[in-house]
């Protein structure tokens, strides 16, 4: 190993590490909380996700979107559904709407509800604020560090940038000076018997190791999500010559008189359709009057598994139609389909959720380990010379 490569990369490593330490702590934190969201939501609060009895007919889907806008206050209107291919399952509809201006977590959210509705009464099962929702504010804390898009979104995505300098100079840094029998033991194992000095270096070493490769692919996930530009450079390299995707609109009829309510009803039973040997859809609404209704159904727990459609609002014609299945889609387009499973680890299905919840942990730990081996080796006095008279 090059010494002087050595000696910068444990520079890079000691000072990134001590400028983003809490900020890698925190996201590494909430993450770990996020892991497993979804099944610890339905887990704790069965009975606005659930309901009680499954009848042969669902009601139709305007008369539901009705229900849960009168349940709304002030007059809102519902932006999004979440429908489940489990009978049991309510529909959860969702009105958002955000200020990324705004400096804090309460100033970002204008407003924010979800209600729950049981899709065989029209009963609403329950008007959550989402504002105040546990999980919502450990999500914002993640993404934001309820610092808002502006300044929070930019502090964690140059954080996470850090975080990949500091993974590969740490490295560097692992591979020992001279490769022999006891160094090679040093790399991959941690020494229980040692001190609690020589432990604590060994989990920092040997645990940071065993995490690169999922804590890099988060992190590529969360700079694709973080930087637009980057975005874009990689899908438009990779993507090469592939036909550029074109944005599907809606055709505004000369005399608007269309039946709004038999149109969302066409375009539910048709997402319906699709559903059925499917988990989950989610239909989002026209937001303006050349805007579609937006369905995305997902085969399973892989969200990149999934067919998208997009639905003319006054017809309710099908005007554009992709599955992941596609090869003329694009690599640059087919890898950022599947950003979301590369960042929670669902890619690898479940075994890749629990990996990544370990990676996880072990990221909370780094920046503590790590400050501790710092304190230690700031403490430590060199050697006083003998004096030879």
């Amino acid at each position: 190993m090059n010494p002087v490569l050595r000696k910068i990369a444990y520079q890079l490593h000691l000072w990134l590490g001590l400028t983003s330490g809490l900020i890698v702590v925190i996201m590494a934190v909430t993450g770990c909380i996020l892991a497993f969201e979804k099944e610890l939501k339905h887990t704790i609060h069965p009975e606005k996700y659930y309901v009680k009895t499954i009848k042969k007919q669902k009601l139709p889907f305007s008369d539901l979107k009705l229900k849960a806008e009168q349940a709304l206050p002030d007059s809102l209107k519902v932006s999004r559904v979440e429908i489940s291919s489990d009978p049991s399952r309510s529909y959860t509809f969702r009105s958002l709407k955000m200020n990324n201006e705004a400096l804090t977590y309460w100033g970002s959210y204008i407003h924010y509800y979800r209600v729950y509705v049981d899709p065989y009464t029209g009963k609403v099962l329950e008007v959550e604020n989402a504002k105040t929702d546990f999980f919502e504010i450990v999500m914002d804390l993640h993404r934001r560090l309820l610092l808002g898009e502006k300044i929070g979104k930019t502090i964690t995505g140059y954080s996470t940038l850090i975080l990949v300098v500091m993974l590969f100079s740490g490295l560097i840094i692992w591979y020992p000076r001279k490769m022999n029998k006891k160094a090679l033991k040093g790399m991959f194992l941690i020494k229980t018997s040692a001190k609690w000095k020589r432990v604590n270096y060994d989990m920092h070493n040997v645990l940071g190791f065993y995490a690169v490769i999922p804590l890099l692919l988060i992190s590529y996930a969360a700079l694709i999500w973080n930087f637009e530009d980057f975005d874009k450079w990689v899908k438009k390299t990779l993507n090469g010559k592939a036909k550029t995707e074109q944005k599907a609109k809606s055709t505004i009829p000369s005399e608007k008189n269309t039946d709004q309510k038999s149109i969302l009803n066409i375009v539910s039973n048709k997402v319906g359709k699709s559903l059925a040997d499917k988990q989950s859809a989610l239909i989002s609404f026209p937001r303006s009057e050349e805007g579609t209704y937006y369905a995305e159904v997902t085969y399973g727990n892989r969200q990149y598994q999934n067919e998208q459609f997009n639905f003319d609002q006054y017809t309710g014609e099908i005007l554009k139609h992709q599955s992941y299945k596609d090869k003329n889609i694009g690599y640059g387009t087919a890898l950022r389909e599947r950003n979301y499973d590369l960042h929670t680890g669902s890619i690898l299905g479940m075994t890749g959720r629990v990996l990544y919840l370990f990676a996880g942990m072990i990221a909370a730990s780094l920046p503590i380990t790590g400050f501790i081996i710092y304190l230690n080796r700031k403490k430590k006095k060199p050697k006083k010379k003998e004096i030879k008279i």
